[in-house]
């Protein structure tokens, strides 16, 4: 089966194809020529992800899904939630934003926090949305390089190290993106048998 994952970044993409079985080609919007910045506009996750995925079944014909992902502070009210990749500015610079956020939360013992993925598939002319959520907290300090985005600083639960210090497979397995993808993974399984 062949989809296209509305997306420019290369980690996302890379995450993702670890998490598909084999039978599956995932085409990026680079593979595809896309090469606009589909603008992210909506209030929530979900219409974000819409909002990708529908730009590309319309303007290339193709089936696609789309996901949009933002880490929820309690202490912040659910910031910065929608604003996670430009929380410190247009320039989605990673390390900007987490030396922010944790600006913000110096003094602040509640450091409670979760990622939300929204995945938004369409295909063959109809329209599905999963979601995954994975708990933690928001650490003092950044840890370890890999992953990307908030990993440094997330710590989640049942887990002493960050997903910036986990291995690739644990942290696809435990994701908010894992857990979505993982979703939509089990939805295309049962609907290609």
């Amino acid at each position: 089966m062949k989809l296209v994952f509305a997306t420019h970044n290369d980690h996302k993409l890379k995450e993702v194809q670890q998490l598909l079985p084999e039978g599956f080609e995932i085409l990026s919007l680079k593979d595809i020529e896309c090469f606009d910045e589909i603008p992210e506009t909506g209030a929530t996750l979900e219409e974000n992800a819409k909002t990708k995925a529908d730009y590309v079944t319309q303007t290339y014909g193709l089936d696609c899904f789309s996901d949009d992902t933002g880490l929820l502070v309690d202490a912040l009210d659910g910031q910065p939630g929608v604003y996670s990749a430009r929380y410190a500015g247009g320039n989605k610079n990673a390390k900007d934003n987490m030396t922010k956020l944790l600006l913000e939360l110096k003094g602040i013992s509640n450091r409670n926090a979760h990622f939300k993925t929204a995945v938004h598939l369409n295909l063959q002319g109809n329209n599905y949305t999963f979601e995954g959520i994975v708990e933690g907290v928001i650490t003092k300090n950044e840890h370890g390089a890999g992953g990307f985005g908030y990993d440094p600083i997330f710590k989640p639960d049942g887990y002493n190290k960050t997903f910036g210090e986990l291995p690739s497979e644990t942290k696809n397995a435990i994701s908010h993106r894992g857990r979505a993808i993982q979703k939509l993974v089990e939805f295309l399984k049962n609907k290609g048998s």
